[in-house]
């Protein structure tokens, strides 16, 4: 038997569970001399590789100015470095700098340790409900049309 979510209810809870967790895994954060939006661009560059400021912009679903000032920032930290583009002599490919790699490595290592302490005081059966609920989740992301 289907069930539907008529009034919302689920998907209040689970938008507000969503939050608090994401709250929570950014509390972890041993680090604090980037902000969260220069993170986030630090760890795009990090799985998606070298690219263009406006790539860059694009990924992060922000506009092009804005993504100037973050890579201007964070060049100035050693993060991230600029290089000539190689074939358009107006634009530059963006790069994580030793530094840009080491902020985002300790990043990873701060939550995924947090995370992994909370996982070992679950059963057995709900660590397994958990991974299904990734499969789900990955499921409702893969659908969105954003």
């Amino acid at each position: 038997m289907q069930t539907t979510d008529a009034d919302g209810t689920l998907a209040g809870e689970l938008s507000l569970a969503v939050v608090r967790f994401a709250r929570r895994l950014r509390g972890r954060r041993d680090n604090r001399l980037v902000s969260l939006t220069q993170l986030s661009a630090l760890n795009t560059l990090h799985v998606e590789g070298p690219m263009t400021p406006g790539a860059l912009a694009a990924a992060e679903r922000v506009r092009p100015p804005s993504m100037t000032r973050v890579i201007a920032s964070l060049s100035d930290l050693g993060m991230i470095k600029r290089d000539p583009h190689p074939t358009d002599g107006r634009q530059a490919i963006v790069t994580l700098a030793p530094a840009g790699v080491d902020m985002i490595t300790a990043e990873a290592a701060a939550r995924k340790a947090w995370l992994s302490d909370r996982l070992a005081e679950l059963t057995p059966d709900e660590q397994a409900t958990l991974r299904d609920v990734i499969g789900i989740l990955n499921k409702i992301i893969a659908g969105a049309d954003d």
